[in-house]
């Protein structure tokens, strides 16, 4: 499937915005720098590895699939 950084960022700002958290804290809870939160969410920088796609996820309690903006197709 296609990596789109503008869903992504868009989807990834949403899920902080429902935590209620800073982009500090939530860096903190994921184990990445806040740098890496603020360009994510930008849509900027570089795409991140699954590892931190699974543990931005397990932080945010959301699926991959919603997080990166992907259609299940039964």
């Amino acid at each position: 499937m296609k990596f789109n950084k503008e869903v992504f960022a868009a989807n990834l700002r949403a899920a902080r915005a429902k935590l209620d958290i800073t982009q500090d804290e939530f860096a903190s809870r994921v184990g990445i720098s806040k740098d890496s939160v603020v360009k994510y969410e930008s849509g900027e920088g570089y795409i991140p590895g699954a590892d931190k796609i699974m543990a931005i996820c397990d932080v945010a309690d959301i699926s991959p699939n919603d997080l990166m903006g992907w259609k299940e197709v039964a």
